[in-house]
């Protein structure tokens, strides 16, 4: 039986191309409106896992997701890295010259701004890529397209009319799994943990210096407010390592240095899939 996995956005998005690619062609998908309620229908046991996008190479860190990993007790158990390849979508038959207006997400419409700007389109800001080609079908728009990927083209029957208008080549976004339980990972080598240091000076190093001495990557580190207090701070970090022995090194070393820390999963890679 296949895989229920929820997502963020509609049927054909990117999230559903992660999935598929974490998970296989078959998954099943369950869309939801926001990625709050990707958490809960995980939480709540209605679905096997989540896919949640966390950060992007261009548009930076999603850090309202970081605020909902932190208060959701869901485990992170895998990740995705993605690259985003936006196409021009039309019914099919539509020329160029039959074009007057592009539908897409704002973020994907600047995205593809370098090619949108070289004709005189109306662009048309939606909810999201993959609604926009849905909407393109089922309107039969003749002088319309849609910015999308190449699944939503697959799912929707429209044609790739221009492929790969997006600016930037190298665009990436990073989705993490998510499960109620942890699950076993003898080949991970990955962990994302969460810290608290004190309000002293050299605290914050301290913490770094102990990551560096025992050969781990810090690959990622994002600052928040701690709230209820004045000018301190928790932090996420992401620790790349070649086995586990290391990092449960590492957790002995951190615990008298930091006043919390939380393990939030320990996986593979997903730039080494």
């Amino acid at each position: 039986m296949a895989q229920i996995v929820t997502i963020q956005g509609f049927e054909g998005s990117f999230h559903q191309v992660a999935a598929r690619q974490y998970f296989g062609s078959e998954v099943g998908i369950l869309p939801c409106a926001t990625f709050r309620e990707v958490v809960t229908a995980v939480q709540e046991g209605r679905v096997d896992a989540g896919l949640m996008a966390i950060e992007n190479s261009i548009a930076g860190s999603i850090l309202p997701n970081y605020g909902l990993l932190q208060r959701s007790g869901l485990y992170i158990t895998g990740e995705v890295y993605l690259p985003i390849r936006q196409h021009l979508l039309v019914n099919p038959g539509v020329t160029l010259d039959d074009i007057r207006e592009v539908h897409s997400h704002p973020i994907a419409l600047q995205q593809c701004s370098e090619f949108l700007q070289q004709r005189h389109w109306k662009l048309v800001e939606t909810e999201d890529t993959a609604l926009s080609a849905r909407r393109l079908h089922q309107h039969h728009h003749r002088h319309a397209a849609a910015v999308a990927g190449a699944l939503a083209a697959e799912l929707f029957g429209l044609e790739i009319l221009v492929p790969d208008i997006h600016t930037e080549a190298q665009n990436y976004t990073r989705f993490l799994v998510l499960h109620r339980e942890p699950a076993p990972a003898p080949a991970a080598t990955k962990a994302s943990i969460c810290f608290g240091t004190r309000h002293e000076r050299g605290s914050l190093a301290r913490v770094l210096v102990q990551i560096a001495e025992a050969g781990i990557n810090l690959s990622k580190l994002q600052s928040f407010p701690l709230p209820g207090t004045e000018w301190e701070y928790f932090f996420h970090a992401d620790l790349e390592f070649d086995s586990t022995a290391p990092f449960e090194g590492l957790l002995d070393a951190l615990k008298p240095l930091t006043t919390k820390l939380d393990v939030y999963g320990v996986y593979v890679n997903g730039r080494k899939r």
